[in-house]
C-alpha cells in the first residue's frame, strides 16, 4: 500500500483537539480547514521551562534518503505511547524533491504526518510567500535601475527563485524586451528553499527581527564596491508584510495524533537545513520532549543545526539520534546501488566507517549524547543486523532497531526508552569553531574536523571575496557550507573517503540578512535539476479527485 493510501485510511482528529492537547487555545489558531492551522505563537514562547530537545540526524544518504523523518515521527509517537508529552518540530517539504527524485517529506508507512498530500504540496502557502518576497525584491531592484539607478548599482548579486528543480534557470539573461531604459543583465534562479529569505525566515526570532534581517540583505554593490542593502532600496517593509502571516508556525498531526509543528524548509546541502527557531522554541515550551531533525547527513544538517541554529537560538540537543540503514552502509562500503539489497557483510563492514565518523563528530567535537537508530528494511538480513550490532557494541555505541514504517510508534518503543534514559545524562556541548576566527580558519575547521579532509583549496575569486567580506566587517559570521550530501568529501562519487581528500572552495557568498556566509564547494548548485525519470511522471489525480503517486 502506498504512503498516501495509508494516510488516507486513518481518521484524523480535528486540529483544535490536537492543539488543546498541548495547551493551545482555539482563539490562538488560524484555521486552514479541519486538519491544519497556524499558531499565534508569541504568548506561548514566554516564561515557560524548556522540554528536552531530541535531534534526528543521519549518515550520508543514498539518493532516496534513509527515512530520517519516518524515524523522527515514529519516535515522537513512541514517546507519547510511553506517556511522555512529545511534539514534532519539522521542516516543510519543498516541491523540488516532491516532483524530483526523493519524494515528499512527511515520513512513510504508519509513521507519517498528515494530511500528507496537502503538506507536500501547497500546505499553508509559506514557501509561496517566501518565493513572492524574494522575487518582489528582484523586481524592485530592476525597477530602481530602470528609473535612473540612484543607488548606483554596478553589480546585482540578488537572484530570483522558484520552488522547483529547474537546471535551465541556473543562469539566464533578463531585460531582453528592447524597451527604452530596460538594462539587460545576466541573472539566475535559486530554488526557493536556498533563498536567503528562507534562511532569514527560519532564523528570525520575531517579526521585528525578521524586518531587521531583511533590511540587512546585501543585494548588490556600487562602483566603489560598497554594499547596497534591501533597506537602502526601501524594500524591507513590503517584504515583511508578505511574510507576516507565514511567520506563524503550522500545526498538523501524525497518524497517531502526535502534534507536529511544521515550519520553514531550507535544504541542508545548499542552505542551513533546519526548521524555524520560532517553531522549535514554541515546541520546547509546549512539550516535555521535542523531536526535530536536520537535513541530510550529520556533516551537513547537524553541523549547521549546532553551529548556526543552536548558536543563534541559545539551545542545544539533549540527545542526538543518528539514523542509518544497512543499505546505505553497504553503499558507502562501495557496493553498487543496483545490488544494494543483496546480503554482503564485506561491504557492510567497509561502510561502517561512515557511521563511526559521524558518531565521533557528535560525541567528541560537539560533546553530545548519541544513540544510533537503524531504519529496518525488509531486505535486511539477520546476519547483517547481528554483524552491525556486534561492531557497534565493540565501540560502546548504543543501537536501536526501528520499524516505525511498518508499526508506527510501536516500532520505535526501544528507541524512545533509550532516548529517555540518555536525555537525563549530562553533556558538554561545544561548537566546531569560534566565531572570532578568520573565515578561512572557520572553513578549515569544518572541513578537517567534521568532514575529515586533509586541507582546503580556495579559488582565487573566492579568496578575493573572503578578503572583501572581512574588510566590510562581516568576518565574524558563522559558515554555511554548500556541499554534496552523498559524501563526507565534496565529490559525490567518493563514497568511501578512504584516500586523503581536500575540500575545494569555489565561491563565497555573503548572506548579511541571514547572518552567515555561504561557502560553495565542489560542483554543488543552488538550483537542482530533475532526474532522468522525475517523480512528477507518476503523480496524478484519479476520477474521484484523489491524488496518487506522491511518496
Amino acid at each position: 500500500m502506498e504512503d498516501i493510501e495509508i494516510a488516507r485510511n486513518i481518521k484524523l482528529k480535528n486540529i483544535v483537539e490536537v492543539a488543546n492537547k498541548i495547551g493551545i487555545d482555539e482563539k490562538d489558531l488560524e484555521m486552514y480547514g479541519k486538519y491544519k492551522a497556524k499558531i499565534n505563537a508569541k504568548k506561548y514562547i514566554e516564561n515557560k521551562k524548556n522540554g528536552k530537545l531530541i535531534l534526528l540526524t543521519a549518515i550520508n544518504p543514498t539518493p532516496l534518503g534513509e527515512g530520517k523523518t519516518t524515524i523522527a515521527i515514529g519516535l515522537a509517537d513512541a514517546l507519547n505511547r510511553l506517556e511522555k508529552k512529545s511534539i514534532l518540530a519539522l521542516r516543510e517539504p519543498s516541491l523540488g524533491p516532491v516532483f524530483g527524485i526523493k519524494g515528499g517529506a512527511t515520513g512513510g508507512g504508519y509513521a507519517q504526518i498528515a494530511p500528507m498530500e496537502d503538506i507536500n504540496l501547497h500546505f499553508t502557502g509559506d514557501i509561496h510567500a517566501i518565493t513572492s518576497a524574494n522575487n518582489l525584491l528582484s523586481a524592485m531592484i530592476d525597477n530602481h535601475i530602470y528609473f535612473g539607478n540612484k543607488l548606483g548599482f554596478d553589480k546585482v548579486t540578488w537572484k530570483r527563485c522558484v520552488d522547483l528543480n529547474d537546471r535551465q534557470l541556473r543562469v539566464v539573461n533578463t531585460g531582453l524586451s528592447g524597451e527604452k531604459n530596460v538594462v539587460p543583465r545576466e541573472d539566475g534562479f535559486d530554488i526557493s528553499v536556498a533563498s536567503e529569505i528562507m534562511a532569514i525566515f527560519c532564523l528570525a526570532t520575531d517579526i521585528k527581527d525578521l524586518k531587521r534581517r531583511i533590511g540587512n540583505i546585501v543585494i548588490g554593490y556600487n562602483k566603489e564596491n560598497k554594499p547596497i542593502t534591501a533597506r537602502d532600496l526601501k524594500a524591507d517593509g513590503a517584504l515583511t508584510v508578505l511574510l507576516k502571516d507565514a511567520l506563524n508556525p503550522n500545526l498538523v498531526q501524525s497518524l497517531e495524533h502526535t502534534p507536529a509543528i511544521v515550519h520553514g524548509g531550507p535544504f541542508a546541502n545548499i542552505a542551513h537545513g533546519c526548521n524555524s527557531i520560532i517553531a522549535t522554541k514554541l515546541a520546547l515550551k509546549l512539550g516535555d520532549y521535542v523531536v526535530t531533525e536536520a537535513g541530510f547527513g550529520a556533516d551537513l544538517g547537524a553541523e549547521k543545526f549546532l553551529d548556526i541554529k543552536c548558536r543563534k537560538a541559545k539551545i542545544s540537543p539533549d540527545v542526538v539520534v543518528c539514523v542509518a540503514t544497512i543499505k546505505a552502509l553497504k553503499y558507502h562500503g562501495g557496493m553498487e546501488i543496483e545490488k544494494i539489497k543483496d546480503e554482503n557483510i564485506d561491504y557492510l563492514e567497509k561502510g561502517i566507517s561512515n557511521l563511526l565518523k559521524h558518531i565521533d563528530n557528535l560525541k567528541n567535537i560537539y560533546g553530545l549524547n548519541v544513540v544510533v537508530a537503524i531504519n529496518k528494511y525488509t531486505s535486511d538480513t539477520n546476519n547483517e543486523i547481528e554483524f552491525l550490532k556486534n561492531k557497534l557494541d565493540e565501540k560502546g555505541i548504543e543501537l536501536s532497531l526501528v520499524e516505525s514504517w511498518e508499526k508506527g510508534g510501536n516500532g520505535a518503543i526501544d528507541l524512545a526508552q533509550k532516548v529517555i534514559n540518555l536525555a537525563e545524562q549530562k553533556y558538554n556541548f561545544n561548537y566546531a569553531y569560534d566565531l572570532e576566527q578568520s573565515i578561512v580558519s572557520k572553513i578549515k575547521q569544518i572541513a578537517t574536523k567534521v568532514y575529515g579532509a586533509e586541507d582546503i583549496e580556495i579559488s582565487e575569486s573566492a579568496i578575493k571575496k573572503i578578503e572583501n567580506i572581512e574588510k566590510l566587517g562581516y568576518g565574524h559570521l558563522p559558515i554555511c557550507i554548500a556541499k554534496t550530501q552523498y559524501s563526507l568529501s565534496d565529490d559525490p562519487k567518493n563514497l568511501e573517503c578512504r584516500e586523503p581528500f581536500n575540500i575545494h572552495v569555489q565561491d563565497v557568498i555573503l548572506k548579511a540578512g541571514a547572518e552567515f556566509i555561504v561557502v560553495i564547494t565542489g560542483k554543488i548548485f543552488t538550483m537542482p535539476g530533475l532526474p532522468r525519470v522525475p517523480a512528477a511522471e507518476k503523480i496524478d489525480i484519479d476520477e474521484n479527485g484523489n491524488i496518487v503517486g506522491i511518496f
